[in-house]
């Protein structure tokens, strides 16, 4: 099934199954880019400048390849294959980094086959390339061509180095499903032994999509982003210690498309000790610093859950997304320090939440637990926020990396009307049918007279509009709240 461009140069194309003619090589013309039948491969019209002495190109022009659209896929190596005969045939290869495809000298009929798992497999793009036109070629998508003039001089960069540990796709030059129609019968053709023996369309095992890993799976949060990223590998600190830099040597990081950070130093009163200022800078800001430097080099998206923490809380009404740091402890001048960091990467969303409630020891499961036992607690009630359930916070997480919204920061947690902690602590000891007039609210200050304590924002309201405008809607915080005590 031959899915050739229509209306393109005819001199360069195959055309319902006949190659015509390729004029001699031309001088000028516009840098351009048109999308192909295969999702993501992408075909470059280039312009060639030359005279009596020959002819000069930008082969590779990422400023203004990448501005035109082109997927900015930062190239490591450059390879060449020099093709002495013509028919000399090479393909079908699906490889697990991106490729830009180029002829130097001479011409070629190249083919592709969408190999990715998805409603494309299967699906084949073939054109005819001279030093004027290149191929950008993503990921999983199976590479081959046919030279058509000896001496051809076959080039391509790539955004990893060869591994054998890679994962490798392979087709079958001859499959009757893709029937590629050669230039040169395979029968006539130069090719390797490999080549020929490749597997037939249906016996190929679809390469998967770059994979999601989870760190800090033992968390609250990391819990819930199980439902949220069924497929997802998850880690905790023993299996892939973040603030090692040992622990990232032993992964094949061009496998993975999306990085959720979900592993923190939360004890916000113990990071205010010596102990604890080391154990919190190493785990909210060194292990940052650690991921979205491999999240950078491997094109990776980094997701990093932040805290209402990064502010004083003395802003009137809700914090916006761009509210410049304003931290009051260490914990929340960490977290601060780590948003920093992963705000300079190109492909990256802080996700700022608040108050979060999961599975596990929490403010919710503590006042219930109370009002069980006939306790009446004195609770904070000149904190002011809204409650974070961590399965709403995985599954706005999940629409963010889904839909491909613009990166950046978003505010996520439950809406509804601020509360403080004392009204909440009335709402747990209502809706577990016990007196909320046992609650007795209390200043901050009284609070923690006598005790070691981090100072805490007052304010913790955020503005949700931005992730609303993204199209996720958290649900409201009465009702989650509701549903949170029926299950537990």
């Amino acid at each position: 099934m031959v899915g050739p461009e229509q209306g393109r140069d005819r001199g360069l194309l195959r055309v319902q199954g006949a190659v015509t003619s390729v004029p001699d090589l031309h001088y000028g013309g516009a840098l351009k880019l048109t999308t192909s039948s295969i999702p993501g491969l992408v075909v470059v019209d280039m312009p060639v400048h030359g005279d009596s002495r020959g002819w000069f190109k930008e082969n590779w022009q990422r400023e203004k390849m990448t501005a035109l659209g082109l997927p900015d896929f930062h190239p490591v190596q450059n390879n060449v294959s020099f093709n002495e005969k013509v028919g000399t045939t090479r393909g079908i290869h699906a490889e697990p980094w991106d490729k830009f495809v180029s002829v130097m000298s001479g011409r070629i009929f190249g083919a592709w086959v969408d190999l990715r798992a998805g409603e494309s497999f299967g699906r084949v793009f073939t054109i005819e390339l001279t030093p004027t036109r290149a191929v950008f070629v993503p990921r999983g998508v199976g590479n081959s061509f046919q030279t058509l003039e000896p001496n051809t001089v076959y080039s391509y960069l790539v955004n990893d180095h060869w591994s054998a540990n890679a994962s490798y796709t392979f087709l079958n030059l001859a499959d009757e499903t893709a029937a590629i129609q050669w230039p040169v019968p395979l029968a006539d053709a130069e090719l390797s032994d490999k080549d020929r023996a490749h597997p037939r369309l249906a016996d190929v095992v679809p390469m998967a999509g770059r994979k999601t890993l989870v760190v800090g799976a033992g968390g609250q949060l990391g819990i819930a982003l199980r439902s949220a990223f069924p497929d997802a590998e998850f880690a905790d600190r023993k299996t892939f210690d973040i603030a090692d830099p040992a622990a990232y040597e032993d992964r094949h990081w061009r496998d993975y498309g999306v990085i959720v950070n979900a592993a923190a130093y939360t004890k916000v009163d113990v990071a205010e000790t010596a102990e604890g200022r080391v154990a919190s800078w190493k785990s909210n800001v060194s292990a940052v610093a650690l991921l979205a430097k491999v999240a950078q080099q491997h094109d990776i998206t980094l997701v990093h859950v932040s805290s209402d923490y990064v502010f004083d809380g003395t802003v009137a009404g809700e914090h916006r997304e761009d509210e410049p740091f304003s931290p009051l402890g260490v914990y929340g001048q960490t977290k601060a320090a780590g948003d920093a960091i992963v705000g300079t990467l190109d492909r990256h969303y802080i996700v700022r939440t608040s108050w979060v409630i999961g599975q596990g020891a929490n403010f919710v499961r503590t006042m219930a637990g109370l009002a069980e036992r006939g306790v009446a607690p004195a609770v904070v009630d000149d904190q002011i926020g809204r409650l974070s359930f961590a399965d709403d916070i995985a599954d706005g997480i999940a629409h963010l990396v889904n839909s491909g919204v613009q990166f950046g920061t978003y505010n996520l947690s439950n809406t509804g009307e601020p509360q403080s902690w004392a009204q909440l602590a009335a709402q747990v000891y209502a809706l577990t049918g016990h007196d909320p007039a046992k609650v007795t609210g209390v200043s901050t200050e009284e609070y923690f007279a006598g005790k070691e304590a981090a100072p805490r924002p007052r304010n913790s309201v955020l503005d949700l509009s931005k992730v609303r405008t993204a199209g996720f809607e958290p649900r409201e915080a009465s009702l989650a709240l509701r549903a949170y005590l029926a299950r537990s």
